[in-house]
């Protein structure tokens, strides 16, 4: 099981994400869940990296382990919180489609 943690400020804008685990929906090298989860928060990390306004630190330590977290100034801010939407949307999706494999959790940071 893929168990992902996301982190948004109270206006919904991303401040964190971790995913770790294996889904364990198929063969190492062709699971569709871990692909899905990888490419999403691979992508995000990716776009986020270079956007002024944007502060980003992450990696993936170890196999089955992705992390990022991000802070931002009012010039970055409404990228990241659309970059956000498009993450956890996606991140949603496949935990909807495969709850057995994938379980996402939302918090708010306070």
């Amino acid at each position: 099981m893929i168990e992902i943690e996301a982190v948004l400020d109270d206006d919904g804008t991303l401040r964190a994400c971790k995913a770790s685990g294996h889904a364990g929906a198929g063969k190492s090298g062709t699971d569709i869940v871990c692909a899905a989860v990888s490419v999403l928060m691979r992508t995000a990390s990716i776009v986020l990296s270079d956007r002024k306004g944007v502060t980003l630190q992450g990696g993936a330590p170890e196999k089955g382990q992705v992390w990022l977290e991000a802070d931002y100034d009012a010039e970055g801010k409404d990228f990241l919180s659309a970059c956000g939407v498009f993450l956890i949307e996606g991140l949603k999706s496949i935990a909807q489609e495969f709850p057995e494999n994938c379980n996402l959790v939302i918090k708010r940071r306070n």
